[in-house]
């Protein structure tokens, strides 16, 4: 049995916090209005999307895919000697923060960390969902809602570098052998308005993460690129580019054969993965004869699991060492005030 740690920060919960997705046909509508509630999207685009989960039968991989962290997790937090229940709270879909962390201060929880599910610093990806968590809190019945702390950003964990890794890796070894060698790596994350991009590290922290990755796994600086999906909004407002298919395309014209999409930005193959990569992008490939290979996001990779254990760690006990590779120091625990501000969001995000 492992021996517990030296807690000197009193934490006595974890929270992981999501987005949410539906899981079921009867799901997807009201899941959609609550991810586009103030936000001017006509309803013939909610509709657009709403067709995509149709293809799925109405069910977002993100749901399950949080399941299995919290059957991954919680073992792994007991083999490293630390004792805390972890709970589990969406944005936009049941379980809801709300619910998640009324049911905390029902069960006397009083300071807990919690882990929101992206890897670098934006709006949309970690200032949002504090606020969400904020919000909630101020929900609460009793108003002795738990006290929050937020786990830092991981992008250039060695850990997460190396779970990464090993997923490119898989992924490069699928393709015909003749095409390995020269293979084009496609890193793909999220698209945002320029305005929101301009505004955080975002787009600095996803080049670490793709240039530790590519010199690791012995890429030339001229056999990888990182380029954007899941754009949404007015066409008309500026976002981050290239776009994963215009990219395929242009791989094409240049005479590429064969090509590994990498989903460094994101930690599960939910449905904007599925959909924009295992569909549009694979598509495309077959149709123009261009032999594509996907590699798997970190989901539940063993590295993943003892890096998210480690930064638990780090939080409980001040003298653990922060670990970070590369060009960057370890992120910082607590965001300033003027951090990752909100600009314009993303208008029909989904996942």
């Amino acid at each position: 049995m492992a021996s517990q740690i030296n807690q000197v920060n009193n934490y006595d919960a974890l929270l992981l916090v999501s987005f949410g997705g539906p899981e079921g046909m009867d799901d997807v509508i009201p899941f959609l209005e609550n991810v586009l509630r103030g936000r001017n999207v006509p309803r013939e685009r909610m509709m657009e999307v709403a067709h995509h989960y149709e293809m799925f039968g109405g069910v977002s991989p993100i749901n399950q895919q949080m399941r299995y962290l919290l059957d991954a997790l919680k073992p792994a937090l007991k083999e490293a000697g630390i004792d805390l229940p972890v709970y589990w709270g969406n944005r936009n879909w049941t379980p809801y923060l709300t619910d998640e962390i009324q049911q905390m201060a029902a069960d006397g929880v009083e300071s807990a960390l919690a882990l929101m599910v992206s890897a670098y610093s934006s709006y949309s990806g970690c200032r949002q969902y504090r606020e969400n968590v904020y919000k909630a809190c101020d929900q609460v019945e009793s108003g002795a809602a738990p006290h929050f702390d937020k786990l830092r950003v991981f992008y250039n964990h060695p850990l997460f570098i190396s779970a990464n890794l090993d997923r490119l890796q898989s992924a490069i070894a699928a393709l015909p052998e003749d095409q390995r060698e020269n293979v084009r790596i496609a890193y793909t994350a999220h698209s945002l308005p320029m305005s929101m991009a301009q505004s955080c590290d975002y787009v600095k922290q996803l080049e670490e993460t793709a240039r530790l990755i590519s010199e690791q796994a012995g890429l030339r600086d001229d056999q990888w690129d990182l380029v954007y999906q899941s754009r949404s909004g007015r066409p008309q407002d500026p976002w981050l580019e290239p776009d994963i298919l215009d990219h395929l395309e242009t791989l094409k014209k240049s005479g590429h054969e064969a090509v590994v999409i990498a989903p460094i930005g994101f930690l599960s193959d939910h449905m904007e993965v599925v959909f924009d990569l295992d569909v549009e992008a694979r598509d495309y490939c077959q149709e123009h004869n261009l032999h594509l290979s996907r590699a798997k996001t970190v989901g539940i990779h063993p590295d993943f699991i003892a890096m998210l254990v480690e930064l638990i760690r780090e939080r409980l006990d001040p003298s653990v060492p922060k670990r970070a590779i590369g060009k960057y120091p370890p992120n910082h625990d607590v965001c300033p005030a003027n951090c990752c501000p909100a600009a314009m969001r993303p208008a029909s995000a989904v996942k």
